[in-house]
Parts: structure tokens; C-alpha cells; sequence
């Protein structure tokens, strides 16, 4: 209920500057003595019937924090406090860019959701890595790589490689992100042949190591049943360690908001709760289809317990909370670790 008057109340202002606002804010409060006890206390779930191991990691929990939120992995130490299993920072390019023009955030608060056309606006890696070395938590850290704007798709695969290398001592998993909306052609890495180069080229990377890290694809909601196949073939070809379902959404279907304000809004990426069927719709098919050969982080529409216990039952084996923690707050998280402990589910 507190939450909800705070929500409230920033929501009245514009979205990009109440994000910054509110994680300054948390990082503030989280210097006042007593403080994060009592946020761990509150928000932290430690049930070790909850651990889940993937990917030769070890989860606390299933529930994660989706790149996006912590684009230049500023804010991870003081997250962790929020009782996340893992938090996905990113995406990282190798170069700094501004990202599209503001504003470039929006709240369809009507219908849960969020309209994003941020485009990879980050500090590089190199503000990455200054944040990265700063870390105090142990909890596992996930790195979103994508590429550059102004770089061509045909050399694409090079700047995933540079992040990949920067990167890799520094964070657990990897996700090559070719499914925003918001990067000009950025989504046409998701065809077969583009993609299975830079999925190759990082995995002969990764070999070359001598403890490999995991690496995931992110995917759009927009797929169809075509290209989820061809998914599963490259998964199968280039031997990644899993499946992210799904990024943002470019469909406006079943959206309440009227047509004036989705045309002020203009161009972006749908997140939130009318995303929801369409994600796990994509994770049954991948799973299905797959004979559940490999693992699948399900993100997408995750507003309440319920929606997270119906992706991992549709064949997720972690979820992951974007626009549900910016509507639901914090308690969320605790509440979908409950519900998976009085469900018993594995």
C-alpha cells in the first residue's frame, strides 16, 4: 500500500528522470544505518529450497532483475537489496552513445505498461567497467551486450566480440541482445545467418577460455513460428547455453490506451502487462518444440506471483521483472518466491 501512494506520486512526473530519481534515492537510504538489514529482512527471500542451479551457476532464487533497468551497472550493489536472485546489466555497447532523443520513456499506466525507444543509450564499456570493479555484492551479474548504432549489421558480430572479451572476468553469463526495437535494423540480426555468426564467433571466444561463461540470446515476441524455429536450430548449431523469451514488443495489440496518445507516444517497444501472453506463448513453443534441450529466462508481462509461476510452468527455469518492479515495487519479488515454495516447484 505504501508503495503504491510512492508510485502514486512519481508517476505524475516524467518516467526517465523518476528512474533516476528513485535509485538515487535507494542508494541513499541504503547508507542510513540499520538500513540494508532491514531491506533484507523485508525484501530478501533466503529459503535455500529456492537455489537453483543453471548454466553451472547457483541462482538463490529464480527471480531476476532484466537488463534495461541498470544500463551501465551503477546500481547492481545497491539492487541486491531488493531480494533479486540475479540482475542483468546493460546493454552494454563498446562505445558511449546518448541513445535516441528524449523524451524516449513512457508509462501507459491504464494498462500496465511501458513504452520504451531508449536505443542502447549507455556509457560504454568502459563506464561499465569502472562501475563492475566497484562491486560488493555476491550476487550473480549477468552482462547485455549489444552493438553500436552507428555500426553496420555486417560488421555487428566485431563489436559483440568486444564487449564479450572487455567483459568477461567481470560478470557471470553473457545475452547478445539482436531484439530491441530501437536501434535501426538492429532486429534483422535475428535472421539466421547473421545471427549464427555472431553466436559462433563469441562461442570460439569463449572456448578459448579457461572457465567458459555462459552465454544466452535474447529474443523478440515477434517471431514467428518460422523464425522460433530456427531458433531452436541455432541454439542447436552454435551449442549457447539458452534461450532469454522475450524482449520488448513493437505490436500495439490489445492495448487500452486510445489511438491519440499511441500516436503522441510514436515509435518504441511495448513492456508490461500486455506482453504477457505473448511471452509465455513463446516459451511454451520453444520449450515444446525443443523437447526442452535448452534452458529459457522467462520476462515479460510479470505483474504479479501468478504470472511467474504460469512461465516457469510453460517451461521457464528463471523469470525475470522489468515493468512488474517499476508498477509493484519490491514486495513483488518476495511474494513470487513464496508462491514457488508453497507450490513446491522445482
Amino acid at each position: 500500500m505504501m508503495y503504491k501512494i510512492i508510485r502514486s506520486i512519481l508517476f505524475r512526473f516524467d518516467a526517465e528522470k523518476v528512474h533516476y530519481f528513485t535509485t538515487g534515492s535507494l542508494h541513499l537510504i541504503l547508507k542510513i544505518p540499520g538500513m540494508k538489514r532491514l531491506w533484507k529482512n523485508l525484501f530478501c527471500s533466503t529459503d535455500p529450497k529456492l537455489k537453483r542451479e543453471l548454466f553451472g551457476l547457483t541462482f538463490d532464487n529464480p527471480v531476476g532483475l532484466a537488463a534495461g533497468f541498470d544500463k551501465n551497472a551503477a546500481m547492481y550493489n545497491d539492487l541486491a537489496f531488493c531480494g533479486f536472485g540475479f540482475i542483468e546489466i546493460g546493454t552494454i555497447t563498446p562505445k558511449a552513445q546518448p541513445g535516441n532523443d528524449k523524451p524516449r520513456l513512457f508509462r501507459l499506466k491504464e494498462d500496465e505498461a511501458i513504452i520504451n525507444r531508449m536505443g542502447f543509450n549507455n556509457g560504454g564499456i568502459e563506464t561499465a567497467l569502472l562501475n563492475l570493479k566497484k562491486r560488493k555484492t555476491r550476487i550473480i551479474i549477468g552482462g547485455n551486450i549489444g552493438k553500436n548504432k552507428i555500426t553496420p549489421n555486417e560488421e555487428a558480430y566485431s563489436d559483440y566480440e568486444k564487449c564479450f572479451l572487455a567483459l568477461f572476468n567481470y560478470v557471470d553469463y553473457f545475452v547478445v541482445n539482436v531484439s530491441s526495437p530501437n536501434t535501426p535494423n538492429l532486429r534483422e540480426l535475428q535472421d539466421k545467418e547473421p545471427l549464427t555468426r555472431i553466436l559462433s564467433s563469441l562461442m570460439t571466444l569463449n572456448k578459448q577460455k579457461k572457465s567458459p561463461k555462459p552465454i544466452l540470446l535474447k529474443i523478440a515476441p515477434d517471431l514467428s513460428d518460422d523464425q522460433l524455429n530456427d531458433i531452436i536450430e541455432i541454439v542447436s548449431e552454435t551449442k549457447i547455453d539458452g534461450i532469454i523469451a522475450t524482449n520488448t514488443t513493437i505490436s500495439r495489440e490489445g492495448l487500452t490506451a486510445n489511438e491519440t496518445t499511441l500516436s503522441d507516444i510514436g515509435a518504441g517497444g511495448v513492456s508490461g502487462k500486455p506482453l504477457s501472453k505473448r511471452s509465455t506463448e513463446v516459451i511454451r513453443y520453444l520449450h515444446d518444440k525443443s523437447g526442452g534441450s535448452f534452458p529459457i529466462i522467462g520476462v515479460g508481462g510479470i505483474h504479479s506471483a501468478e504470472d511467474a509461476i504460469e512461465k516457469l510452468n510453460a517451461g521457464a527455469s528463471l523469470v525475470q521483472l522489468y515493468t512488474g518492479f517499476i508498477y509493484e515495487g519490491p514486495a513483488l519479488i518476495k511474494k513470487i518466491n513464496q508462491a514457488i515454495l508453497n507450490q513446491n516447484i522445482a
